[in-house]
């Protein structure tokens, strides 16, 4: 039998209906595009999760997957490509992985899972850059160099609320090198220490510049800080230091000249005292 007329009038309308859906479904996934070169940056525990493209009438939310936790959504529908997870990864030797959803925010009704790019895994403990070391405080004293290095702060706070620093994390696992050598001079010296503090022996009235790097051992092999600023003792310190040094024993000098006095004054009254008393008692009784 032949269709009629109308029929074919209703298969050509579906036929449009149909055509005009999968334009429509052609034209939302391709003003979507899925998140990729997903990378981590982390310093002293620090952690940004970055990635591209920047997004054009669609934005993204972040999925922090790890073992000991459950899954927690951040930075919901932000439209920047930088999203700041630290607070998440308080667990800092747990391994983490990220989700990055794009999403169109005004289709509301749909229950499809948005595209989205997924990250290598990530352990802060092992992976977090070391920040630069600061010298909290240095003195050259005769032939004593002595160097205090500040623990770098972390996010995290202790239970006291207190700021923690890289060594409340690593333990024995942080270390500090110190590379010193006299000014004006090539040849270099190295000391480790699992210590903040150092104390080196160096020549006496020589001035001496240092710096400082920190090193962790964990289970991805060791990473090394950037340098820190380099510190050099200045020969006026060296000099005050000698200044003070006679001045001390100047003042020492003139304490023990001035306590020889008194007890040659104190002697001699004594001396004087006995003489007089006894020349009293040699007199006839008569006088």
């Amino acid at each position: 039998m032949a269709p009629t007329p109308c029929s074919r009038r209703a298969l050509l309308l579906l036929l449009c209906a149909l055509l005009s859906l999968l334009r429509r479904s052609s034209a939302g996934n391709s003003r979507v595009q899925t998140a990729v070169n997903i990378t981590w940056s982390s310093i002293n525990f620090k952690t940004l999760l970055q990635w591209e493209p920047e997004p054009i009438n669609y934005v993204y939310t972040v999925e922090i997957d790890g073992n000991l936790m459950n899954r927690d959504k951040t930075c919901i529908h932000t439209t920047k490509t930088e999203c700041d997870v630290t607070n998440m990864m308080k667990n800092v030797r747990d391994t983490y992985i990220a989700r990055i959803y794009s999403e169109v925010p005004y289709e509301e009704d749909n229950y499809d899972t948005p595209p989205y790019g997924v990250s290598l895994p990530f352990i802060p403990y092992d992976q977090t850059e070391i920040g630069i070391p600061t010298i909290k405080y240095f003195e050259q004293r005769d032939k004593t160099l002595k160097i205090e290095i500040a623990d770098p702060l972390i996010p995290y706070r202790s239970e006291n609320g207190s700021f923690q620093t890289i060594r409340d994390i690593f333990k024995d696992d942080l270390k500090y090198t110190v590379y010193y050598w006299k000014d004006q001079s090539t040849g270099k010296k190295m000391s480790t220490e699992r210590s903040n503090q150092f104390e080196l022996s160096v020549d006496k009235g020589k001035s001496y510049c240092f710096y400082v790097q920190a090193t962790v051992t964990s289970g991805s092999g060791s990473r090394n800080s950037p340098k820190s600023i380099e510190k050099c003792t200045s020969q006026e310190d060296l000099n005050r230091l000698d200044l003070d040094t006679i001045l001390i024993i100047v003042a020492i000098a003139t304490g023990v000249l001035l306590l020889m006095i008194i007890l040659a004054v104190v002697v001699c009254k004594c001396a004087k005292a006995k003489a007089a008393a006894k020349k009293k008692e040699d007199m006839p009784p008569n006088l």
